[in-house]
């Protein structure tokens, strides 16, 4: 499955532990990675750069849902039920 064009969901719902370029402590949850660009693609997508997390999150029907909005509330349920 490709990543639906303009989401960016999986770049703002979840957090992210790992340094990001531009975000060297991670990301918390629900906020937006400042490597997702004005049209909600990755800038650093398939760069050596980019966290091991990201490259291990791919694109499901189960995740993205139908729309930006369920691929929002199931990432951050997701980030909820996995929280330590």
């Amino acid at each position: 499955m490709d990543c639906r064009q303009e989401c960016g969901a999986c770049c703002i719902a979840p957090s992210i532990n790992s340094p990001i370029p531009g975000m060297p402590n991670g990301k918390p949850a629900g906020v937006r990675c400042v490597q997702l660009g004005a049209d909600h693609q990755c800038l650093i997508f398939g760069l050596a750069t980019r966290p091991a997390f990201c490259l291990g999150l791919q694109p499901s029907a189960e995740m993205c849902g139908n729309d930006r909005d369920q691929a929002i509330i199931w990432l951050t349920e997701l980030e909820h039920l996995t929280r330590p």
